[in-house]
């Protein structure tokens, strides 16, 4: 198969294409928006400070104070210069540190010497603004400065004079300006929907900006509408989104109640959605399901988070608008990757896994994918998204989807499976899922459809899979392998004359997997959503070949300990 198509190549151009006109455009209108969005009054003060829910480690307090700045996984000992001076390593640690997201874990030290360091710090970036650049100007990183700055407020004014205050107070208007302007001018993604819980923020935090919170407010409830779907997922398709969302709408909701401004419909109802969207992800240790830019689950911040479902619902099951497919039963859960991929301007971070699923059983997960790589390994992040890094079927050796290699759109998901389809079903035996997806249909002239199966007590996980002509293509040569990762605290082995592997599990449960009868490789694999970094990992494999194929069918199930060891060869 080419890797780059004559269609991929006129979708490319197009986006490009797309992307400049919008840039041409905004820079048509910036003059008259400029003037239009950056005359605020100075607010005199500050009425309320939004709850940071983020959780804090006071002992991050120490560090910083010692000049020991560490973001991204990257350490910078600043030895005594301010650490807006110094040479950034990363680009990701230089976001971090002009979002002041730090100054939480400041204020949990809960001291005099805390308070004064993160005066003079927030002193440092008011008095250098004029010089910064990088990172610290991206919208999506002066959001985020806003947002700390606001919840942190108590922390960095107690004790403050009114010279500082009123600096203070002039540098977030100037920053809220910019940050409007750059709305007006047609901010797109993730960016913007941020941006606007700044600007909201800002205007119900600080005094006289009714006429910015309700223009900020209305757009809020426009971007909420467009990136926030019926079933409560985001267009990105990315559970750590819902997460992150929800870490600053939550906040945000409780700011409208603290100043008794009706909030806009839509942020509650957002929230209301979300919700169950965030346990549609959820395994059964916690972790979320790893699609789309998911790493590591933190526990404290899932927690926080369904700590304030008043609802305490059900996790959805069918997530149609969102493409994910959820069975449940016993202890076992079965999340399915059943959808298109996300429109190219949310698209940076998704990954080609349609199809793919991952499977648990009590606290234990057994079938997972390899999860999201950190962004400071740039290679690793590129093959993490790749289909070979899920649990699905891989055409050729390339994936389901296209991820855009040079020039300003590198890295984005650009195109994959138009068509794909999910239904369910079941009796009181079991439920299934009958799948399929066109993301090889141009390229290689199959399309993938997958069949799993689930029994009622959540002991036996069934599948098929099958690659089916196109309609109106000519099917390549070419061979498949089906990929079945597992979670890194497993291990495989070899059983029934290489037909069939045994995993097990630290808890002593075992289970079987075979492959009716076909061969099963076990192969080394990769865990790239390890908090503590990429792990070893294993996977089964079975491996085909496209022309002569049958459907392969294949089984996960658990089997007693005492028969563990029967049929190994």
């Amino acid at each position: 198969m080419k890797d780059e198509t004559v269609a991929d190549r006129a979708r490319l151009t197009a986006l490009v294409l797309a992307r400049r006109l919008r840039h041409l455009g905004f820079a048509a209108r910036r003059p008259v928006r400029g003037l239009a969005t950056r005359r605020s009054r100075v607010p005199e003060r500050l009425l309320i400070a939004p709850q940071d829910i983020r959780t804090a480690d006071p002992t991050v307090a120490a560090d910083i104070y010692s000049g020991y700045f560490v973001f991204d996984g990257k350490a910078v000992n600043t030895r005594g210069a301010s650490p807006f001076d110094v040479d950034p390593p990363t680009e990701a640690w230089a976001a971090a540190l002009a979002g002041f997201g730090w100054l939480r874990h400041l204020r949990a030290a809960e001291t005099a010497l805390a308070r004064v360091n993160a005066r003079a710090l927030v002193g440092d970036w008011i008095a250098g603004a004029a010089r910064m650049g990088g990172p610290g100007t991206r919208p999506d990183v002066t959001a985020r400065r806003l947002l700390s700055w606001l919840s942190q407020s108590p922390l960095i004014l107690e004790g403050a004079d009114a010279v500082f205050y009123r600096a203070f107070t002039r540098s977030l208007t100037r920053q809220a300006d910019t940050l409007l302007g750059i709305v007006d001018r047609g901010l797109g993604g993730t960016a913007r929907l941020t941006a606007l819980v700044a600007l909201c923020e800002v205007a119900l935090c600080a005094e006289g900006m009714a006429r910015l919170q309700r223009k900020a407010s209305r757009l809020l409830a426009d971007e909420l509408g467009r990136q926030i779907l019926p079933d409560g997922g985001h267009v990105s398709r990315d559970p750590q989104a819902l997460l992150d969302l929800l870490l600053d709408l939550l906040p945000l909701r409780q700011a409208y109640a603290a100043r008794e401004v009706a909030p806009p419909p839509p942020l509650l109802n957002a929230i209301d959605r979300m919700m169950p969207m965030v346990r549609c992800f959820r395994h059964g240790d916690g972790a979320l399901a790893l699609f789309n830019g998911m790493g590591s689950t933190r526990p404290d911040v899932l927690a926080t988070v369904l700590a304030y479902d008043d609802a305490r619902g059900a996790a959805l099951t069918n997530a149609r608008y969102s493409g994910y497919q959820r069975l449940d039963a016993g202890d076992a859960s079965l999340i399915v990757d059943a959808g298109c991929p996300p429109p190219p301007t949310f698209a940076a971070r998704a990954h080609a896994g349609t199809l793919a699923f991952e499977f648990s059983h009590g606290a234990q997960r057994l079938i997972v994918n390899c999860g999201a790589a950190p962004e400071a390994q740039p290679a690793a992040r590129e093959a993490s998204r790749a289909t070979a890094a899920h649990s699905t079927l891989v055409l050729g050796d390339r994936s389901s989807s296209r991820f855009a290699q040079r020039g300003s759109l590198r890295g984005i998901l650009y195109t994959g499976p138009r068509v794909v389809t999910a239904e369910r079903g079941g009796t009181g035996e079991g439920e299934m899922l009958d799948l399929s997806h066109d993301g090889y249909a141009r390229r290689g002239g199959y399309v993938h459809g997958r069949r799993l199966w689930l029994s009622a007590d959540g002991l036996r996980l069934a599948g098929e899979d099958r690659l089916v002509p196109a309609e109106g293509r000519k099917p390549v040569e070419a061979g498949f392998t089906i990929r079945f990762h597992l979670h890194p605290a497993l291990r495989a082995v070899a059983a029934r004359h290489g037909t069939a592997a045994l995993i097990a599990g630290p808890d002593g449960a075992h289970w079987l997997f075979e492959a009716g009868g076909l061969p099963v490789a076990i192969e080394e694999g990769i865990f790239f959503a390890n908090p503590d970094g990429p792990r070893r990992a294993e996977q089964i494999v079975v491996h085909g070949d496209a022309a002569n194929a049958a459907p392969v069918a294949w089984s996960l199930a658990w089997s007693p300990a005492r028969d563990a060891g029967q049929g190994e060869g």
